[in-house]
């Protein structure tokens, strides 16, 4: 099978985007909410300030000028085509670094770090800190291609993963994720290759029970409190996602208002913003996130992960290799140091942040720089040690 790495650009045609402008003139609108907030999902005048603005004003030209200042490829893994971002830091040096996506997520999710990382001298930042960064899309989304059967859970991407690392010719790295990502990075720690030297996560996957349960700090109380009230009210999405992919797939597909809400509500609700997504990101960022999903129609291939993988990507397992651990105090799903170390023995870093949420290095690309650095810092002193 071939290994050849090919580079590769985006490049929108005119007619999707007129196309997309054109629908969004022709939505046919339901009905405003009959409360004052956002518990029956984005309220109407949010979503159609939204598209107006993804209509009229938003530029798409700006976000894909933004990916193809990167250096962008593809190569066929597990006879699948891949795409990846590949920035080499100017330090040679360097640790590189694979970091994963989650949804409703994408690459463009790291474009405020990538700099910081890869170049932390002309950042103000230390060179010896310097990362190489290998950002792949996930089997489904963004300019991966799309499985067209069953099969492709997070174990087999967390393969493809270390095969990808392997043709690029890295003998040592590092690998981090959230959401998804943090699915796969745990399953490239579960498969412990030997070049894999540690694994950051910012969700940490830990199932709190028995004696684990007792004693509970108000900490620990909050955190399941957020859970049980994530899966009582807001999981309504991940339910239809993990069961209906292909049928979500034609509305999301079809409409771009659709389309919208769906990831809007994300925003809204898993960042740390106060319940208003604008005080974190952008409508531009927001909808650059938006847009990629509409114009490579990956609505229902980027869901059918759930489908895939939602019953056993999240379970708690042990890792043997090094892990640092982030806590963001609005992410989803968070963990307590004693709950960690019941899975992970060899635990690097861990830190609890002051702020931000689910989209770490969307939401706080500073914080989420400072928490890489400090994380795999042990490793390169490993490494420069006699």
């Amino acid at each position: 099978m071939s290994e050849a790495i090919t580079p590769f650009r985006v490049k929108i045609p005119q007619a999707a985007l007129d196309d997309l402008h054109d629908r969004l003139a022709r939505t046919r609108w339901p009905e405003r909410e009959p409360v004052d907030d956002w518990s029956q999902g984005v309220p109407l005048a949010a979503v159609q300030a939204l598209c107006e603005h993804w209509r009229t004003a938003y530029d798409w030209r700006r976000c894909e000028a933004q990916l193809n200042g990167f250096d962008q490829y593809r190569t066929v893994i597990d006879g699948l085509g891949i795409h990846f971002l590949h920035v080499r830091s100017p330090e040679p040096d360097a640790l590189p670094l694979i970091m994963t996506h989650g949804w409703p997520g994408s690459v463009l999710e790291f474009m405020k770090v990538i700099g910081p990382l890869t170049d932390p001298a002309a950042y103000g930042g230390d060179p010896r800190q310097a990362f190489h960064l290998i950002l792949p899309s996930l089997p489904g989304y963004g300019f991966s291609d799309r499985p067209d059967r069953t099969g492709w859970g997070v174990e087999r991407v967390a393969a493809a993963w270390v095969e990808l690392m392997r043709r690029l010719g890295y003998r040592r790295y590092v690998a981090q994720g959230g959401d998804w990502g943090a699915g796969v990075t745990a399953a490239i720690g579960r498969l412990a290759p030997p070049e894999c030297a540690a694994i950051h996560l910012n969700v940490a996957l830990t199932e709190p029970t028995g004696p684990l349960l007792d004693d509970l700090t108000p900490a620990e109380q909050a955190a399941l409190a957020d859970i049980k009230a994530f899966y009582d009210d807001g999981s309504g999405y991940a339910a239809i996602q993990g069961t209906r992919p292909q049928t979500i797939g034609y509305a999301l597909t079809d409409s771009p208002a659709a389309q919208a809400a769906w990831i809007y509500e994300k925003f809204q609700a898993w960042t740390d913003c106060g319940g208003d997504p604008e005080s974190v990101l952008s409508q531009d960022e927001m909808l650059d996130a938006i847009s990629l999903y509409w114009f490579t129609g990956t609505a229902a291939s980027s869901a059918r992960l759930y489908r895939e993988s939602m019953a056993t990507a999240f379970r708690a397992r042990p890792i043997t290799i090094p892990i640092g651990l982030s806590i963001f105090p609005r992410e989803l799903f968070r963990s307590s140091r004693r709950w960690a170390e019941a899975l992970y023995p060899r635990i690097i870093h861990w830190n609890e942040l002051p702020r931000g949420g689910h989209f770490a290095a969307f939401e706080q690309p500073g914080l989420f720089v400072d928490e890489l650095r400090a994380c795999f810092a042990p490793l390169r002193r490993e490494a420069a040690a006699p």
